[in-house]
């Protein structure tokens, strides 16, 4: 399993629709969430992109010299920048960080947003236009000289000087529910994302994803976006869900469903459903809880409960091929902690850190009594789900 982080590039907080507790982004505080990122063990972090946010490669671009090890999920955009400059951005990020570089396609699926950057064509034309340019993006990435005439895309001579260090490129990671999106997948991609729907319904994206790769002589890995809260006990779990969207109105929650009604987006219609803008009856499937989803596009939903019980639903979500998780927590940075320490031993990991002989001895929590070191409880070290 793969577990990686979020990095809040369009602000940070402790509760939902309020400025109340707010965080601003800040170089600051995004570095204090990469290196969190980076030292706790994660395989990395997603960055978001849109107008929203700050832009994800110069932010990346200015972590990455801060972190070591962790890997950087960044977004390329069909539309908004041609292949053959999309292919030198990645490969020169890939070169300088040392091959920490993770490809996130995004299509879009805000029409309003999509115009004012300039981009005038409908859900099935953008992504008629991704498949042209995962098509030359892929060769011209992987160190093909690339000519290429199709319906939205003239490419004359296309090619890299300089190479990733990823072979044949960095991984390329892509989310959407339409069955135009899922053909795209199939036919492209390494990782194919959903956000946190119910498991039934991630079961049948996936069986149908597999099936579509299956003819296309391909085999792909699965992953899934969702936010968790896990706290020692289930009943601090659900306070602690209830507690984050305890200044969110009726109004924010008809402003918000007003905006993504305009969309065109099949994932978030989806994610939209599973609450349709009430605050009734938001434990959706069992642990699964819709309520951020309220005031939040993409993703809209938590695991909710103690450490055991959100590790054995992650582990339902594995058993149906998902290998990888992007998880987040508000605010991030506390919450990454939180995360690592409760979940990260219930977990079968493929990076989980291990703690090196200490030759300097030190501390794990406070010093008791200014003279014993605290012991760690033995249900801790018990917890590993084999």
């Amino acid at each position: 399993m793969q577990l990686l982080w979020f990095i809040p590039t369009h602000g940070d907080g402790r509760y939902l629709g309020t400025a109340t507790g707010g965080r601003a982004v800040s170089f600051s505080y995004l570095k204090q969430i990469s290196q969190a990122v980076d030292h706790l063990g994660y395989a990395g972090a997603l960055l978001p992109t849109g107008r929203s946010c700050e832009d994800a490669w110069i932010v990346a671009s200015t972590l990455v010299t801060h972190t070591q090890k962790m890997r950087f999920l960044v977004a390329i955009r069909p539309g908004l920048m041609s292949p053959g400059v999309a292919a030198r951005m990645a490969a020169t990020f890939d070169r300088i960080s040392g091959g920490r570089l993770l490809i996130n396609v995004v299509t879009g699926g805000d029409p309003v947003e999509l115009v004012g950057d300039g981009l005038h064509l409908n859900h099935d034309d953008r992504y008629r236009l991704t498949d042209e340019f995962l098509t030359v993006w892929r060769q011209i990435a992987a160190g093909e000289v690339v000519n290429f005439e199709g319906d939205y895309l003239n490419i004359e001579g296309g090619k890299l000087l300089f190479h990733p260090v990823q072979k044949p490129y960095p991984p390329l990671w892509f989310g959407g529910s339409s069955p135009i999106a899922q053909n795209i997948a199939a036919k492209h991609v390494d990782v194919y994302l959903t956000w946190g729907e119910p498991p039934q319904q991630v079961a049948e994206k996936i069986a149908s994803v597999r099936r579509l790769a299956q003819a296309e002589g391909r085999k792909l890995r699965f992953g899934i976006r969702l936010h968790v809260i896990v706290r020692e006990t289930e009943s601090e779990a659900w306070d602690a869900a209830n507690q984050l969207i305890r200044y969110v109105d009726e109004e924010a929650i008809a402003t918000a469903q007003k905006a993504y009604a305009r969309m065109d987006s099949i994932g978030q219609s989806r994610m939209s459903q599973l609450h349709n803008g009430s605050r009734e009856a938001l434990e959706i499937s069992p642990n699964l809880w819709a309520g951020i989803g309220l005031v939040r596009g993409g993703a809209g939903t938590a695991l909710v409960g103690d450490p055991d019980t959100v590790a054995a639903r992650m582990l339902e979500y594995a058993d149906l091929g998902i290998d990888a998780f992007i998880l987040s927590g508000y605010p991030h940075l506390e919450e990454a902690y939180r995360v690592a320490e409760l979940l990260f031993p219930r977990l079968p990991l493929e990076n989980l850190p291990e703690t090196e002989q200490q030759h300097v001895l030190s501390p794990f929590g406070e010093i008791v009594g200014n003279q014993d070191f605290p012991k760690q409880p033995k249900q801790e070290r018990a917890a590993t789900v084999d």
